[in-house]
């Protein structure tokens, strides 16, 4: 049984940072492709950056520069480190994962964690 298990989240002004944590239970990160999702109220969920193959990543376009996702093999668990934040990027983040990169891109993953709320003012 595959669980996604994210922290990190809260509230922060325009232009300060946070980092997001998703461990993975059940399974192993090097064995997976896993991204981070995003979704705002009304808004449909969209994809914001994905790992794949330990070092190769994917970043939307909004976010490239002051975005980073990362994983830590030991602790088996993916991190997103966000600077330079604005109020447009307030949403729910999701932490995801699938045995497919294409699944991932097309916002299809197996697995995806519960979420957690940031909120930039």
């Amino acid at each position: 049984h595959v669980q996604l298990v994210e922290s990190g989240g809260g509230s922060v002004q325009s232009g300060g940072s946070l980092t997001l944590s998703c461990v993975m239970k059940g399974y192993t990160v090097t064995s997976a492709c896993m991204g981070w999702f995003r979704q705002a109220p009304g808004k449909e969920r969209e994809r914001v950056a994905v790992i794949y193959a330990g070092s190769n990543s994917y970043y939307n376009d909004a976010v490239k520069g002051r975005f980073t996702i990362s994983q830590d093999n030991a602790k088996n668990t993916v991190y997103h480190q966000m600077n330079s934040l604005k109020p447009e990027d307030s949403a729910v983040y999701y932490c995801a994962a699938d045995g497919s990169f294409y699944n991932l891109q097309r916002v299809r993953p197996k697995y995806w964690g519960q979420g957690t709320q940031v909120t930039v003012s």
